[in-house]
């Protein structure tokens, strides 16, 4: 494609850190207005701006220019060929931060394969977990080769062993003699990936998401972040959930931004450097992270100097918040924290989305920060208020924004009816960038996605004046005695405690002895004298009653027992079986 490049005369210094490449740069900016998103590489490449990876400390350890992403993309998808790759092949591949998966991702797609991003492991579950999990993932997705980092090597053979699939190490992908030859051209309406949501593990679901939604939800985004020419984008996101994968890597490419990256797990070791990058950057930030990363931000400096001497945030313009509930006491303690270097409120974007709509369904608009409504218990969990003498309770509940650009939103009752302003009920979403389906698994995708378009996300929420709230996820709820409890509440009564933190505590429903349904919660213990935990199981007990009006099963567990998500979510679901099945093993105390 030729393009005239245009220089802005506005501009007259480059705005990047210290050998990193450009913000700024010549080529005329496109809000993700392509075919493909292979086609976005190709205009992104005829300009300066890339892709720039630093280590743990936040150094710039490579510097990876858009042209040479492409040349190295093309060169991958003709070794992909000579190693048998076949339009509509899936191509597995280990998600870890760096150019690697950038140029396998790329070459996928230059091939006409789907990539397939798979999760790095955690610091849960150890290696049998790990590779169970991959292998359930690669026999969902029947790739043709999976790819990974060398060091992973034993974990990623075994998987795919067990799933009965090629692999090899992507350092040994340059030793395949490219095939010669044209390379198929793709059409909007062809699988450009797929994608495993965070719960994706005994039963996965790979999202198969087209061209044409990726590239409608990336326009949607750029637009409704009014992106501008100095924002350079900061991320710690992994690869392989929606908002690292669609909104850090490939965002940034279909809208020509450079962007900085720390991996996932040089933040978790020092969340701060994030912030040092965010203090670095010359330009206008834009940064997502989901509450835990702002929280565990704040509880570090607890222990550091005045966040004034070592960080300035003035010129952070958009805090993107999602991927879990947005807990409007952890961004408050944000603020109280780094107000005094300068961070700006009003620079916090709540956003609502998820993998079946490739990415974003809600952005709060620039400018707007964390807005709160207060709702009455009762109504979140699908009651009315009741006028029964008791003090009421309020939950606060953050707004999640206004619906991007192409995106409906109707919130459905029970009986599938359509609800009023601030009648809480089932989320549906319909547009151009709701999934194409679940790959091979036509029962899930028509139990979700109608006829006519319209997804049930499995959400609850409301909308009022235009704008988003998300109250919970529908499985979540928990059921006593014929009233409805949101895990939540339970949950945040337990963190009002001194010690707890979110993350610590998995509130969910269990079967008693007599049949009905009892509320158990389980809560990471970090007190190793008998006596203390029982006083502190009491004391859970009692926050609980006195909060939410139910007695719970209080169970105390070792710390760092309780399940997450591959992006870092608590999993309730996971926890629950765990429990029920003996593999989380409570403290013995004395009644």
């Amino acid at each position: 494609m030729d393009c005239v490049l245009e220089r802005n005369p506005s501009v007259t210094k480059d705005l990047a850190p210290a050998g990193a490449t450009p913000t700024l740069d010549e080529l005329p900016r496109r809000l993700a207005d392509f075919g493909t998103i292979g086609e976005a590489l190709d205009y992104a490449a005829q300009g300066r701006r890339g892709l720039n990876f630093h280590d743990a400390r936040g150094t710039l350890t490579r510097a990876y220019p858009y042209s040479e992403l492409r040349e190295d993309g093309l060169d991958a998808a003709r070794r992909f060929v000579a190693l048998g790759v076949k339009p509509g092949d899936r191509i597995a591949l280990v998600a870890e931060t760096g150019a690697e998966f950038a140029t396998a991702f790329f070459g996928a797609v230059c091939a006409g394969a789907w990539p397939v991003p798979l999760p790095l492991p955690t610091s849960f579950g150890g290696r049998e977990a790990y590779v169970d999990q991959l292998a359930v993932q690669l026999k969902s997705c029947d790739p043709a080769l999976l790819l990974y980092p060398p060091e992973l090597a034993g974990f990623c053979e075994a998987a795919a062993g067990q799933a009965g699939c090629a692999s090899r190490s992507w350092d040994t992908l340059g030793t395949i003699e490219p095939a010669p030859g044209e390379l198929p051209t793709a059409s909007p309406d062809d699988i450009a990936y797929l994608q495993y949501s965070s719960g994706s593990t005994r039963f996965p679901h790979g999202v198969a998401v087209t061209h044409r939604a990726l590239l409608d939800n990336l326009h949607s985004h750029g637009v409704g972040l009014e992106v501008v020419e100095t924002d350079r984008v900061i991320s710690w996101l992994p690869w392989y959930h929606d908002m690292g994968l669609v909104g850090c890597f490939l965002s940034p490419i279909a809208m020509q931004m450079s962007v900085d990256y720390l991996k996932t797990e040089d933040f978790a070791r020092r969340p701060l450097a994030w912030l040092d990058m965010v203090t670095r950057n010359p330009g206008t930030s834009l940064s997502y992270s989901p509450t835990f990363g702002y929280d565990i931000c704040s509880r570090r400096m607890s222990s550091q100097t005045r966040a004034e001497d070592r960080f300035d945030l003035r010129n952070w313009r958009i805090a993107g918040n999602g991927a879990d509930m947005i807990r409007p006491d952890v961004m408050q303690a944000f603020v109280d924290c780094f107000d005094a270097a300068g961070f700006k409120a009003s620079a916090f974007c709540p956003s609502y989305g998820l993998a079946e709509a490739t990415l974003a369904v809600s952005l709060m608009p620039p400018g707007e920060g964390i807005r709160l409504e207060l709702v009455e218990e009762n109504e979140l969990s699908g009651g009315t208020p009741e006028d029964d003498g008791r003090p009421r309770r309020y939950r606060a509940v953050v707004n999640c924004g206004k619906p991007v650009t192409g995106m409906e939103i109707e919130i459905r009752g029970a009986a599938g009816e359509l609800l009023p302003d601030r009648g809480i009920g089932k989320v549906y979403v319909r547009g151009a960038s709701v999934m194409h389906s679940y790959f091979r698994d036509e029962e899930s995708t028509t139990a979700c996605l109608s006829d006519d378009g319209w997804l049930d996300t499995g959400d609850m929420g409301y909308m009022s004046k235009g704008y988003i709230f998300i109250v919970g996820r529908a499985k979540d709820m928990i059921i006593i005695n014929g009233r409805n409890h949101w895990p939540q509440d339970i949950e945040w009564a337990v963190e009002q405690l001194p010690g707890f933190k979110s993350g610590d505590i998995a509130a969910f429903a269990i079967t008693g002895h007599s049949g009905e349904e009892t509320p158990a919660v389980l809560v990471h213990c970090r007190v190793s004298d008998n006596e203390e935990r029982g006083r502190l199981r009491d004391e859970i007990r009692e926050r609980v009653r006195a909060i939410t009006g139910i007695t719970p099963v209080v169970e105390l567990v070792p710390p760092r027992t309780l399940p997450r998500t591959s992006s870092g979510k608590l999993s309730r679901t996971k926890a629950r079986n765990l429990y029920l099945s003996g593999e989380i093993q409570p403290y013995d105390i004395a009644a």
